[in-house]
Order: C-alpha cells, then structure tokens, then sequence
C-alpha cells in the first residue's frame, strides 16, 4: 500500500513538473518570436499607432508588464478556468478548446484504429516468414509510411478524391458527429487515413520485432508440439504475449495525436486542438497557444500514464515488478 502511495506521489510530482517546464518553454519561446498580437492583429496599421495608442493597447494585453508578472499571471488564471480570451473569434479560449478538443480526440481515436487495422496484420505477416516476400512487402510499406510527408500525401489524395470521384466533403462547412454522423465520417475518413497510414509503419515495425522475440520461446514450441491449432497459437499465445510493447507504441501514437495533427487539420479543414494552436501563433494570440499548449501537454501525460497501467493490467510480469 505504502508502495502504491508513493508511485501515485511520484507520477503526480513528475506530471506537475512536466506541465511547468512546458509552460515555461512555451511561454519563452512565444515571446521569442517577432512581433506581437498588436501587430499581428492590426497589421501594417499598427505603424501608425501613436506613443499613447501603443501604450494604451499594451495596457490592454498586459504587454507592459514584467515577463514573469506575466507568466505567473497566466498561470493563475488558468488554476481559477479562465484560460484567457481570443480576439480573432471573440470567443473565451476554454469554450475553443472544448470545442476542438473532441474533434481531435474522434481523428486520433479513428487514426489509431486504422493504424491497427494496417499495422498489426502485417507486422504478422512479416514475422511469419522472416527474409521472404511477404516480409520485403511489409517493410516496404513501413518504409513508405514513415518516408512519405503527411503534407504530400494529404494533398495527393484530397486532389485525387476530389477531382477524379468528386468527393469533397471536407468543402463543406464541418459538422459534428452529433449533428450529422454520416457527412462526419466522410469529413473524417481522408485525415484519418493519412494519419493512420503514418503511424502504421511503427506499429508495424514494432509488431515485427515483438512478434518474433516471442516466437522464440521455448512455450510456443512446446504449445505447437501439443498441435494446438497454428492462428489459435499465432493469435492468444504469440500475439497476446507480444502487446506490451505493441501498446505501448500506440498509446506514444496516440499522445501524438491529441497533440493535434497541425498540417492535416490545415490542409482538410478540420477544426481540431492543432489547427488552433496554429491560428493562435499566426495572430500572435498567447493566451490561445499558451492554454491550448497546456491542454495538449496534459491530454499526453494522462494518455502514457493510462497505457503504462494498461500494459500493467495485460502483463502480470510488469505488475509485479
């Protein structure tokens, strides 16, 4: 029990302090870049500010105070819910984040399964048969997948889709899987395939390896020895024996993925956590990237710890270490 306590301690202790170090760096590296949500907002009329105006606005913004009044005071307000507010959509930035968060989460969730759906057959398929075709074959498609920009790839196939079979539902204004399930899906289908496609190659890599180190104990020989049945043995003993490190790749993958596919969700307008973070940098709005950032940091943290007590639970070796 004791144990316990301190584990959970531990994990909190190392969560706070990820967090910190993330809002520090971010927080750095916004004010780093050049300009600020003045000029970002008022472009090239912000030349014309006078002394007064200019001193005004800073007021404002809270740009005339001291950086660490400024960092502190944001992460005060963010203890109290109030994340700060966005002039560009005149909207609080928690209300944005509570509405693009679940559509990331749907894009991850749909991304992951599709990756599964790719990446764990064929992971194996080439282990079955290692230095053969079907192992060159499945190397081949890792190799693409982890080569291929998701840039390149998504603009290939939304121009493909789009030209060729006139399918563009990306073109519409997006709905949510609430308001229209079946235009959703559709909405969904092309990011999550390129993302999906992405995140395969290590999932498949991984399978390979994993797969094959299990294929080498001594209980698979013996259980095929007894005759039990090759894709039960291939299936609950070598498949089930091997997902500790094939669960630990997705939930990485899936971390990755609440993060926000920036350049997917640009490219098929998806209105998901990236694309904000995205349009906060471009208009210089810190409280929107700052908050948002925060968020995502933490979606990850909570995502590895879920996966390290899930392959606890599959494992009982790694439960009681």
């Amino acid at each position: 029990m004791r144990f316990v306590r301190n584990r959970a301690l531990r994990r909190v202790a190392e969560t706070v302090g990820i967090l910190f170090g993330v809002a520090v760096v971010v927080f750095v590296m916004l004010r780093a870049l050049p300009g600020d949500q003045i000029t970002a907002g008022l472009g090239t009329e912000a030349a014309a500010l006078t002394p007064a105006q200019r001193q005004a606005l800073e007021q404002y913004y809270g740009l005339d105070q001291p950086l660490v009044t400024q960092f502190f005071s944001w992460l005060g307000n963010m203890f109290t819910g109030n994340f700060g507010y966005s002039a560009r959509s005149q909207q609080s930035v928690l209300e944005l984040t509570l509405h693009a968060l679940p559509v990331t989460f749907e894009l991850a969730v749909l991304s992951i399964l599709l990756a599964l759906l790719i990446g764990v057959p064929l992971g194996m398929l080439a282990a079955s048969r290692t230095n053969s075709l079907r192992d060159a074959a499945g190397q081949v498609v890792s190799l693409a997948g982890l080569s291929i920009p998701a840039f390149l790839l998504a603009t290939t196939l939304l121009s493909v889709f789009a030209a060729s079979f006139g399918f563009n539902p990306n073109g519409q204004g997006f709905a949510t899987f609430t308001e229209d399930p079946l235009l959703n899906l559709q909405q969904m289908f092309l990011p999550a395939l390129v993302l999906g496609f992405g995140i395969a190659a290590p999932i498949l890599r991984t399978t390979r390896t994993a797969v094959l180190e299990v294929r080498s104990d001594d209980f698979v020989r013996t259980a095929r020895a007894k005759g039990v049945p090759e894709r039960r043995l291939q299936v609950r003993h070598v498949l089930g024996n091997a997902l500790v490190p094939i669960v630990t790749m997705t939930g990485l993958q899936f971390g990755y993925l609440l993060g926000g596919a920036v350049v997917v969700e640009q490219i098929f307008s998806v209105p998901g956590i990236g694309r904000q973070v995205l349009l906060g940098i471009q208009q210089k709005e810190y409280a929107v990237v700052q908050s948002t950032v925060l968020v995502i940091a933490l979606a990850f943290v909570l995502v590895n710890l879920l996966t390290d007590l899930l392959y606890r639970v599959i494992d009982p070796r790694v439960r009681a270490s």
